[in-house]
């Protein structure tokens, strides 16, 4: 037996598509209105020079681009990207960013960038040299410290704050977790590398510190996301799910506080004990 379901997606979150989908369910049959995140190609481009392409979501690409900037160190200041422009063509997504002569970006030659595109799932994919993975990564100097209280508030308020996930199921989440434990910035995305790189700009670009607080991920701590989040100065990094061995290492190695298996009620403290206050 076949039917439509009656219920339609009136709105959606940005990056939300809509698709009609035959599901089945206990023998029974039906035509179905779901609600899928968006991925496309997005290409960056720094004066003019093609620099990599990575598959997102389409959505706080402004941010995107200053977070990838950061965190990839083709900035080394928020200031040094002067322009962004956004792109859409029937490919995908080009944006166009600017940066003054004095930022690492504006030395790049025509044919530095990525061989490979970077894919949802992969934040370094197309790199072509070891070095180019394992740079150094500037160590945190900030004496931050992060109440495990807070921590378990923002592990219990995490799930409805992600719109796109709830439509979707299928979207990362990173989110910035104040001292008290509010979530005050969340961004969202179908690769978790993207989603950090969109928390990172969006802190940036509202001259948001983030040296006070704890950057809160919906996915694995890998070795990139460690990297990232010591390019971006954040000393406390937790993750719903498992970290690696080289994000550990690398965790130890930058002083920032690494916590994986998050739970309201359970976590390991992989590295730095010492930043996270009531872990005894």
């Amino acid at each position: 037996m076949s039917r439509v379901d009656p219920t339609a997606v009136a709105e959606t979150p940005p990056g939300v598509a809509v698709r009609r989908t035959l599901r089945w369910c206990m023998g029974e049959r039906s035509v179905v209105v779901d609600s899928v995140a968006e991925e496309v190609p997005v290409a960056m481009r720094y004066n003019g020079v093609p620099f990599a392409v990575m598959m997102a979501t389409p959505s706080d690409l402004e941010d995107l681009a200053l977070g990838f900037s950061l965190t990839e160190g083709l900035i080394t200041d928020a200031s040094e990207l002067i322009g962004v422009e956004v792109h859409p063509s029937i490919e995908g997504i080009e944006i166009h960013m600017q940066v003054t002569g004095t930022a690492p970006a504006a030395s790049l030659p025509a044919t530095s960038g990525r061989a490979l595109p970077g894919r949802s799932g992969c934040g370094l994919c197309g790199a072509r040299l070891l070095e180019d993975i394992m740079r150094l990564t500037p160590p945190i100097e900030s004496a931050s410290t992060f109440p495990v209280a807070s921590l378990r508030l923002a592990l219990s308020s995490l799930p409805r704050m992600q719109p796109m996930n709830v439509a979707t199921g299928s979207t990362h989440a990173a989110a910035w977790v104040e001292l008290d434990g509010r979530i005050t910035r969340l961004r969202e995305d179908v690769g978790r590398h993207n989603a950090l790189d969109k928390l990172v700009g969006s802190l940036r670009r509202g001259s948001r510190s983030t040296e006070a607080g704890l950057v809160l991920l919906s996915s694995r701590a890998s070795y990139e996301m460690v990297s990232k989040a010591a390019h971006a100065g954040m000393a406390v990094v937790a993750a719903v799910s498992a970290p690696t061995a080289l994000a550990i290492d690398l965790a130890n190695a930058a002083g920032i506080c690494l916590i994986g298996f998050a739970r309201r009620d359970r976590f390991n403290v992989y590295s730095h004990p010492e930043r996270l206050l009531g872990s005894e």
